[in-house]
């Protein structure tokens, strides 16, 4: 053993190979054990701090962890209370009538006041999870997929006022005032 050389002994003063000897394994293989030994474990406790300024530090930072933990919770907890606020959870179930926000369709046409915001009714085909739904598309929107986020549904009460729904002909005016034509009267109406 006297010919090993000592290049690292660890904390029972063993080289690498003296340790692959006694544990009858490569030095590669216990090479780990060793490198997982930091040089601190080396240290007795009872020895002075090297640098005096270290504690300080270990206890300024120890407070900032801990000041930075506080304040994660705390955000934590008013974002949870604002989302219970404002939250609320949908009933929806299939054959529903919906609407659904055109937020995301990039080929929407015609000034940007006038679009509507939500294109519908559609029926729910089936509810995919707590947070999605597929419904049936019209031909207008055959194109599109037919999974929403229920974030971008509302529901779609009709009522005996809005059955005849009145559509809007974009782009079209009439004297220099749009019009709308409503579908049982057949008629022009000014919207002035």
């Amino acid at each position: 053993m006297a010919a090993i050389k000592r290049l690292f002994t660890d904390p029972n003063h063993l080289t690498l190979q003296e340790l692959a000897l006694y544990h009858r394994k490569t030095t590669c293989t216990s090479r780990k054990r060793v490198d997982s030994l930091l040089p601190v474990d080396g240290l007795k406790k009872n020895h002075p701090t090297i640098i005096p300024r270290a504690k300080d530090f270990y206890e300024m930072w120890k407070r900032a962890c801990d000041t930075a933990a506080k304040c994660i919770a705390e955000v934590k907890e008013c974002n949870k209370q604002r989302w219970d606020k404002s939250h609320m959870e949908h009933d929806f179930r299939g054959g529903d009538q919906l609407l659904v926000s055109k937020l995301n369709f990039n080929n929407r046409k015609g000034p940007k006041k006038m679009r509507d915001t939500f294109g519908g009714p559609f029926t729910i085909m089936k509810l995919i999870g707590r947070n999605a739904v597929d419904v049936k598309l019209t031909e207008e929107f055959s194109r599109k997929h037919p999974v929403f986020p229920v974030s971008l549904v509302k529901p779609h009460f009709q009522t005996e006022d809005n059955k005849l729904e009145t559509h809007r002909i974009r782009n079209s005016r009439v004297g220099g005032f749009p019009w709308t034509c409503e579908e049982n009267n057949h008629g022009q109406e000014d919207q002035t």
